[in-house]
């Protein structure tokens, strides 16, 4: 694809979140409420009353949970409406039955989501297999664009949802230039600063000062669209996930934009889980997405 092709126009018209009333998925919550009100975008906030409740005590139970669930969303949405925190803004409570991902996914596709925002616990290891983690299953599997928060992102989305620095890691997969055009049309919405790096693990693979700007040039090309101006590429050397986390925290990063593979990979030479750690660390929201129609080779 080059550079002269359309540009990615960067439409959200409709916003989905899953809540547990834990303080990750509140947070969450806050802030698909302020990008729905940035992009004048319908609001969907779903309680899943897990299927588990079936087979651990019996469908009555799991009947009486679902009744006392739908009491706790109506008080939350009064809360919402009262605050004024849904104000002018369209949007629909649910309460659902079920194995979580799977009627998440359901309503996604019914309502054609364009964006699916969700919190994590950050949970990982022995702790995590313990206690599931629906945040994982999203990002995983999610066929439209996942912003995940996690426990050291901030409380609030900032005024009016607008971001002031992106970063964007790149190597020269399709996956990677379809994250970066879609960063790109970004940071030309929010009149933002865009950081593109190229992360080299090891010294040996780093580059000289005219290979570097080969990289650039053929990464541009994989690009539709111009990048905005305000817009800077960088080699960087270190571990994957830890230098993008030390690029976001030194540049005060508001938005990390990853470009996934496939439900199981990532853009660099890792499988899906280092993507996922960033997710969970970034002490900013990470938004990732799959590679578009237009990349595909």
């Amino acid at each position: 694809m080059s550079s002269g092709a359309h540009a990615i126009e960067v439409g959200i018209s409709r916003v989905l979140v899953g809540i547990d009333f834990s303080e990750s998925s509140e947070k969450a919550l806050r802030h698909a409420i302020a990008i729905s009100r940035s992009f004048s975008a319908k609001f969907y906030f779903a309680y899943v009353v897990s299927s588990l409740g079936f087979v651990m005590a019996g469908p009555d139970a799991t009947a009486l949970a679902a009744e006392a669930t739908s009491r706790d969303i109506q008080r939350l949405e009064a809360f919402l409406l009262q605050t004024g925190a849904l104000t002018g803004i369209q949007y629909e409570a649910m309460v659902l039955q079920g194995e979580t991902w799977h009627e998440l996914e359901r309503v996604a596709e019914k309502e054609k989501v364009d964006l699916i925002v969700v919190g994590t616990h950050g949970r990982t290891g022995l702790r995590k297999i313990a206690l599931g983690s629906v945040a994982e299953a999203v990002f995983l599997h999610a066929k439209c664009p996942v912003l995940t928060l996690g426990p050291c992102a901030p409380a609030d989305a900032p005024p009016n949802a607008k971001v002031r620095h992106m970063l964007c890691p790149v190597d020269l997969s399709p996956e990677s230039a379809h994250a970066a055009a879609y960063a790109a049309s970004l940071a030309r919405l929010h009149e933002a600063r865009l950081t593109i790096v190229h992360v080299v693990e090891r010294r040996e693979e780093m580059t000289t000062d005219e290979q570097e700007r080969d990289f650039e040039a053929r990464f541009r090309k994989l690009l539709p669209g111009e990048l905005p101006h305000n817009w800077t590429f960088r080699t960087q050397l270190g571990p994957i996930d830890k230098t993008i986390l030390d690029l976001a925290d030194e540049g005060r990063v508001g938005l990390i934009v990853l470009g996934l593979r496939s439900s199981h990979s990532f853009v660099h030479p890792h499988g899906w889980p280092h993507a996922y750690k960033v997710a969970c660390a970034a002490c900013c929201p990470v938004l990732t997405l799959r590679c578009g129609k237009e990349f595909e080779r």
